[in-house]
């Protein structure tokens, strides 16, 4: 999308807004100065317009019951209702119109193509649970509409998705990174699959190279795509095509900006921020300068003669989730990149605890029989150090089968 497309979008937004008194969105506008979109620039837009977070759009659900104030077309032209994960704290209804939720596949019709994914050829399995949560539901809807044959994998175990991929020939996974690795081990036949693409979205990992060897190795060098989005905001962006871990903004459906954690203001190229995002294409149920809390690293790339905005090993964390040990500032994904590396680990979690008015953390792990136990803590314990230079304690938990994940992974506890 060109500048002056970006600009006609924003402003046909912020009109709509307008014209919806009393809404969360419109208060915020009039509240800022912005009482007509005609002659507003976008750097106007952003110097004017204060950011959305999430904690305002709790409150707003929590006056407005129960889908906020928002809505700028009549309740009975809304036609899909979504939640959000509940991750980073209570689930939030979302609802779109059947043109939003058209535009949304519209997204996703530009992911599947940046893969180079061919319809009447690839068949794409959704490993998922087909719960009310946006993102692998965009993804299916889309590739029905397109034309690609799609199999659903909800409801169903482990070992019968994979019988379920191999019965149907399944040439692309869909499901989140932390589930394409359980999958990838209970196929015990990974020489045989048909899979040679696994498109990853729901929590960082698909940018992390050691995770995306170890799944890639799982399902015989199948090529591993990473995408992002949220609930809130649909899709996000797609896998560059010069760089398999870094992720390009899909272009003409967001406004964003990387901003400085603690001034607000938009940082420069090659440094890490805070990712915020303004919806072009999901008018009815809009956000403005929303604070998503993904951390990233902005960076450029050329894609198709166009410059995007990109983000240099995908989305590295939650803000939120981030914690300080020492000093050290540590983000899960961060810890995910070390324990991936060893693929006699079979599952892992961080538990966090206050000792003597410090947080302090410890990794458990479960480790396959077949290893030798001693050596390899050793190992990761050193790997850790290395990394962050901090002992990080590591302990086998032999008389406990950690949970596996198959939908968002939740590693980390707080004692």
């Amino acid at each position: 999308m060109s500048e002056d497309n970006e600009l006609d979008s924003l402003r046909q937004l912020i009109q709509q807004q307008l014209a919806n008194p009393g809404s969360l969105n419109a208060d915020k506008l009039i509240g800022s100065g912005i009482s007509d979109a005609n002659s507003l620039t976008k750097e106007q837009f952003i110097e004017k317009c204060p950011f959305t977070t999430k904690s305002e759009i709790v409150t707003d659900h929590q006056h407005n019951p129960p889908f906020g104030s928002n809505l700028c077309q009549d309740l009975q032209l809304y036609s899909k209702l979504s939640k959000t994960s509940g991750t980073s704290g209570e689930p939030i209804s979302w609802l779109d119109t059947s043109h939003d939720w058209s535009n949304m596949l519209d997204a996703w019709d530009f992911i599947y193509s940046a893969a180079d994914l061919k319809i009447g050829t690839d068949v794409i399995y959704f490993a998922f649970s087909f719960g009310p949560f946006l993102g692998f539901w965009t993804a299916y809807e889309a590739a029905s509409r397109k034309g690609y044959l799609t199999v659903p994998g909800g409801g169903l175990s482990s070992e019968s998705r994979i019988d379920s991929i191999n019965d149907c020939g399944a040439t692309v996974l869909c499901c989140t990174p932390t589930y394409a690795m359980r999958l990838g081990e209970v196929n015990s036949d990974t020489s045989e699959t048909s899979i040679n693409k696994i498109i990853v979205a729901g929590e960082p990992g698909g940018s992390i190279p050691s995770i995306r060897k170890r799944i890639s190795d799982l399902w015989s060098g199948a090529e591993v795509i990473d995408h992002h989005g949220m609930t809130e905001v649909g899709p996000v962006t797609f896998q560059s095509s010069s760089d398999p871990c870094t992720l390009s903004v899909i272009p003409g459906y967001h406004l964003s900006e990387v901003i400085d954690i603690e001034s607000g203001k938009e940082v420069g190229t090659g440094e890490e921020g805070e990712l915020v995002l303004t919806t072009l294409k999901r008018s009815d149920n809009a956000l403005l300068r929303y604070r998503t809390g993904d951390l990233v690293k902005k960076s450029v790339t050329m894609e198709n003669g166009q410059e995007l905005l990109s983000f240099e090993g995908g989305v590295l964390g939650r803000i939120d989730d981030m914690v300080v040990i020492r000093g050290v500032n540590i983000y899960p994904s961060a810890i995910d990149s070390v324990i991936s590396e060893y693929v006699d680990i079979s599952e892992y979690r961080v538990v966090v605890r206050d000792e003597r008015s410090m947080k302090e953390i410890q990794v458990l792990v479960n480790i396959r029989t077949n290893s030798e136990d001693d050596e390899l803590i050793l190992k990761i314990e050193d790997k850790l150090k290395s990394v962050f230079s901090l002992r990080i304690p590591v302990k086998n938990v032999k008389n406990e089968e950690l949970e596996r994940f198959e939908f968002k992974a939740r590693r980390w506890i707080t004692e």
